[in-house]
Order: structure tokens, then C-alpha cells, then sequence
């Protein structure tokens, strides 16, 4: 039951590594929502993540003849660094296998806190099974990132630091969920000390594996989930994470990418540090419970769990930012190819500020442009869509198209007459040396590749647009070489973007 966590999280002595992290008002986005909205500030923590919390306690609650044989673990940032800050305290040799596809700065702080790196395979899974070997090889003590009950109690100290720093009526407490371990260490002691206080975990749309497994009423692994917020890119939820949250939460909400840009935003503005990604996950499901379920004058916290993002990251966040706030609407609009034309739509969209602007010549009869409006809100850009298709326009709303926003708007105009096969995929590769030429090696020259796209995001996984040339009766060959290479892929050729702005 999740009652037994109760004592492991009173009796957690992790303060001689981890500090208690303040609980502080965010006071724009409080005024802006109506709502005192709270922030656990997580990211303070010396390895800039909660995770040096439950990583320290599973290291103290080891036998000292386990501790002697060293530990191990696999991951690609934040439990690394706890692990391995905890390993340096208590004088334990420590050893992490991360991907090859770990960003170097996240190598190098685990260097410098002393722990040895082993690099291996493009995954967390294929580093994950590194480990296993290593632990039967060596004799190390694997240290799992969230489904273990050390883990999971030191991680819920944080919910019994919120709950004693905020001692008067609190409505609502939104968790970030990867595997679950904070999110089931703090329910499990909200949920008793505080039973009145709603809990929500939250997850990005492209990996909500706790959301299916609720739906399902058991653990689901997914096929495929989105890299963007890599701290919480978990397929399958934890075993016994599982087993907690299912007593202890009371739903679950799940934001898209750009949602969680915009949180990244808020929280800089309120508090002028940068979260991670899967550190702004909490901010921006609660935004969204506000948004859907309306309310005022309520105590809502949530927690930063961590700021180890890469600097070059930063371009990307920003340019999402406003679609996630909902103001800015991207649409494809057909006009006129003829003089005034541009003129006159400027003119119909009166003093609406217009972010970008997209176009190059097709053909004599028509013009499909591709362009950015600044909107107030959701319910703004409907109006806008209303009244532009009122004033005789054909608009389609390419703001929550993923393929648009990654690749389109940085090809308008590349149109390729003649081009009678085309087919057109969306893929997220390995941002490591030889993901390109693999991936070329695999087709080996049977079809001509038409179209490629491909800018860095500073994250672990590029973003890829490739056309080909593929006749009808191979493309089933096509998608049974592609599925070999084990990169996650998506068949684009339908997208109304591509139509729009490249099919030939």
C-alpha cells in the first residue's frame, strides 16, 4: 500500500548531499491566471535535479558490502549526476552507461563528480542493457533511476517539504511523470498527510505511458515516444510507480511540446532561471487544468525538477514558445497570383501583427503562402480563421502540424515540377556521427532521394525530412527498409504542408 512509504520518506537522511529547495510564488503567472500558483524549485538541487534525492537514498540504504562492490546505473543525465554526487560522498565507485547520443556536457558533469562513463548504443534501452552486462560482468549493484522503494521515498521528501512549507489549504499539486518516481513518492504522501489536495501527474502528449496504462488498467509499453522532453521520454511507467500511482492520483494531463516551450518561458520570466524541458512538464499541465477547468482565487503548485537543458536548445524553445501560449497562429493561405494581392491581405488582417511570412512562386493562378499571426488567445486565432475564410480566402490551420513547424516554414518555395512519385518522410535520427550514412547505406541507391531537411536542436535526436522518388508497387519495400533501420518514422506525403507549399 502506499502507506508503507510513509516512514521511508520521514526517515530519508539525504541532507547532507540534497538541499530543501524553497517553495516560491510565481507572481506574473499568478496575476495573469487568477490563481496563487506556487513553484517547487527543484532545479537548486546541486545537480540541478530532484534525482539527487532518491539516488542518495537507495546509496544509504545499501549493506556496506554492496556498497563495496560499486554501483551502476544507466541513464542519460539527471539520475547519472545524482548517482554519481551521492557515489562521490560516500566514497562508492560508481559507473554509468549512457548513449552514445548523450550530449557532452552531460558526460562531462558526470566525469567531474568522479563517476567512470561507459558510452553505449543510440538508446536508453540498448545503454540500459550495457548495464545489465556490466553488473553480471563486474559484480556492480545496478541503482534502477525510478522503479525501486529507496528511489521512490527519497524522491518524496519533496512532497513533505511542499506540504511543510505551504501548511495552509492547497487545491492541487501537477507532477511531472516519466517513469513515476517522484510522482509516486509525493502522492503517496500528499494522498495520507493530505488527502483533500488533489494530485495530477502530468505528461507530454508523445510519451504518456501512465496515461495508457490507466486506460488500460495495466503497464503498456509504447511504441514510440517524443524525445523533445527527454527527462520523461519513458516507454513503459515503472512497476511499482505503477502500483502507487494508480491508488494515489486523481487523473492525468498530458501537454504538447509547444505547451511545455511556453512553461519554459513562464517560469523564466517569473524566476530567471531556464528549466529543462521535462522541468517545465508540471507547469504546463497545470496551466492547461486552469485553462480547461476555469476556477480562480485556488493554491496550485508544481514542481521545476531540473535545468540541465544544452544551451543550443534555446532557439527551438523560443520559436515554439508563442504557438504554445496560443498566440500565434500558422496557417497556409491561397491567394491570388496577381499585383495587389499580398497588398489586400494585409490590409483584410487589419493591425494584426504578422511574425512570418513565407512564399515564392508556383504557378500563374494561385499563390499559397505560408504565414505566422500574432493572436491573443485560442479562441482569437478561430475568429482570425472565421473571418479570413469570410473574406473569401481558403486557410488551413498548420498550427498544431508538427511537420510544418519542424521543416516546412524553413522550405517554402522548394517546389520540384515533374516529380510524379514523391513520397515524403518525417524521421528522428541519432544526433551522432555515421546516423546519416547509415541511413543512406540502408536504401543503398535504390530510390533517388528528392527532398532533405535536417537543422540541429541541440537535443540527443535530429529531426529529418526526407522525399524520394518511390513508384507505387515498391512502396511497401520502402516501409520494410525503414523498419529495419529502427529509427522512429512518420509518413508525411498526405500532410496538407507538403501539399501546400512542396508537392510538385
Amino acid at each position: 500500500m502506499p502507506q508503507s512509504y510513509i516512514k521511508r520518506i520521514l526517515d530519508a537522511r539525504i541532507y547532507d548531499v540534497a538541499t530543501e529547495t524553497p517553495l516560491e510564488p510565481m507572481r506574473q503567472l499568478s496575476h495573469r491566471f487568477g490563481n496563487r500558483i506556487l513553484l517547487k524549485r527543484e532545479d537548486l538541487q546541486p545537480v540541478f535535479s530532484f534525482k539527487i534525492r532518491g539516488a542518495y537514498n537507495k546509496l544509504l540504504q545499501l549493506p556496506a558490502e554492496q556498497r563495496a562492490k560499486g554501483v551502476i546505473a544507466a541513464s542519460a543525465g539527471n539520475h547519472a549526476q545524482g548517482l554519481a554526487l551521492g557515489a562521490a560522498q560516500l566514497g562508492v565507485r560508481a559507473t554509468i552507461v549512457m548513449p552514445t547520443t548523450t550530449p557532452q556536457i552531460k558526460v562531462n558533469a558526470v566525469r567531474m563528480r568522479g563517476a567512470e562513463v561507459v558510452l553505449h548504443g543510440d538508446t536508453f534501452d540498448e545503454a540500459a542493457a550495457r548495464a545489465r552486462q556490466l553488473v553480471e560482468e563486474r559484480g556492480l549493484v545496478f541503482v534502477h533511476p525510478y522503479d525501486d522503494p529507496d528511489v521512490i521515498a527519497g524522491q518524496g521528501t519533496v512532497g513533505m517539504e511542499l506540504l511543510r512549507q505551504h501548511p495552509g489549504h492547497l487545491d492541487a499539486v501537477f507532477i511531472p511523470v516519466g517513469g513515476g518516481g517522484l510522482a509516486a513518492g509525493m502522492a503517496a504522501y500528499i494522498k495520507y498527510v493530505r488527502p483533500e489536495v488533489k494530485v495530477y501527474a502530468v505528461e507530454p502528449e508523445e510519451a504518456a505511458c501512465l496515461k495508457v496504462a490507466l486506460e488500460a488498467d495495466k503497464r503498456v509499453r509504447l511504441s514510440q515516444v517524443g524525445l523533445f522532453a527527454d527527462g520523461v521520454a519513458v516507454a513503459q511507467i515503472g512497476e511499482e510507480t505503477f502500483r502507487v500511482l494508480r491508488e494515489t492520483v486523481d487523473g492525468v494531463i498530458t501537454v504538447s511540446t509547444d505547451e511545455v516551450c511556453a512553461a519554459i518561458k513562464d517560469i523564466f520570466e517569473d524566476t530567471r532561471s531556464i528549466a529543462e524541458p521535462a522541468g517545465a512538464v508540471g507547469l504546463a499541465g497545470l496551466k492547461k487544468y486552469i485553462q480547461e477547468q476555469g476556477g480562480s482565487n485556488q493554491a496550485l503548485a508544481t514542481i521545476c525538477s531540473g535545468a540541465n537543458t544544452n544551451f543550443d536548445r534555446l532557439r527551438y524553445i523560443s520559436e515554439r514558445t508563442e504557438i504554445g501560449e496560443k498566440r500565434e497562429a500558422v496557417l497556409a493561405v491561397t491567394i491570388p497570383e496577381r499585383p495587389g494581392s499580398y497588398l489586400q491581405f494585409c490590409r483584410d488582417l487589419g493591425d494584426r501583427a504578422i511574425t512570418e511570412f513565407n512564399y515564392r512562386y508556383a504557378n500563374g493562378g494561385e499563390a499559397h503562402i505560408f504565414v505566422g499571426l500574432q493572436v491573443a488567445a485560442n479562441a482569437d486565432r478561430l475568429q482570425l480563421l472565421d473571418r479570413l475564410k469570410e473574406g473569401g480566402y481558403r486557410v488551413t490551420d498548420l498550427t498544431d502540424n508538427e511537420m510544418a513547424k519542424l521543416h516546412i516554414r524553413h522550405l517554402v518555395g522548394g517546389r520540384a515540377p515533374g516529380l510524379e512519385d514523391e513520397v515524403v518522410y518525417r524521421f528522428e535520427f541519432p544526433e551522432r556521427p555515421g546516423a546519416l550514412r547509415k541511413f543512406l547505406e540502408q536504401l543503398a541507391g535504390r530510390w533517388n532521394i528528392t527532398l532533405f531537411h535536417y537543422r540541429n536542436h541541440g537535443a540527443a535526436y535530429g529531426r529529418v525530412l526526407v522525399g524520394m522518388e518511390v513508384p507505387p508497387s515498391e512502396r511497401e519495400a520502402l516501409r520494410e527498409l525503414l523498419e529495419q533501420l529502427h529509427y522512429p518514422f512518420w509518413d508525411e506525403t498526405d500532410n496538407p504542408a507538403y501539399s501546400f507549399f512542396l508537392a510538385s
